[in-house]
């Protein structure tokens, strides 16, 4: 029988190379957002099942693998509208999305307001400001609200 320490430490252990696991998926995510990436695969890149990388990965990160795919996707979309050179269907299969309506909505979600709005937005609020600064400022940020916008009464 194991001593009850010995148990601890191989938890311990376990989640720490859970951890490091996590971290290498996070990696890939962020290095092949425009590749096509599904959960299964990365799942098994990490030697693990998908539903337990989605709840490990959830636990430490606070979103699924495929929130934060979207994400990454999302602020790089966000960089090449803001450049202007791309169309949204461009940037959209850019990124690594198939679909222009998934982009479309996940991308609203995320922003509050479509590709196409806020490209038109970004080249005016961008004008004369350093991509870096840019970055920062437009960011999307997850689990707040998309500003609602008013209706026009006319």
């Amino acid at each position: 029988m194991c001593h009850p320490s010995w148990a601890r430490a191989r938890i311990a252990a376990q989640r720490l190379n859970d951890l490091a696991r996590l971290r290498r998926v996070r990696d890939r995510i962020d290095r092949e957002y425009a590749q096509p990436l599904d959960v299964e695969a990365l799942a098994r890149g990490a030697h693990m099942s998908a539903g337990h990388l989605s709840r490990r990965f959830r636990l430490a990160y606070g979103e699924s693998p495929y929130a934060y795919l979207m994400t990454r996707r999302i602020e790089r979309a966000m960089a090449l509208l803001r450049r202007g050179d791309l169309s949204v269907t461009e940037v959209c299969f850019a990124v690594g999305c198939s679909s222009l309506g998934t982009f479309s909505t996940r991308f609203t979600e995320l922003v509050g307001m479509s590709p196409s709005a806020y490209r038109r937005r970004a080249a005016r609020a961008a004008a004369g400001m350093p991509s870096c600064v840019a970055k920062q400022v437009t960011r999307p940020i997850r689990n707040r609200k998309a500003p609602v916008a008013e209706p026009h009464l006319v």
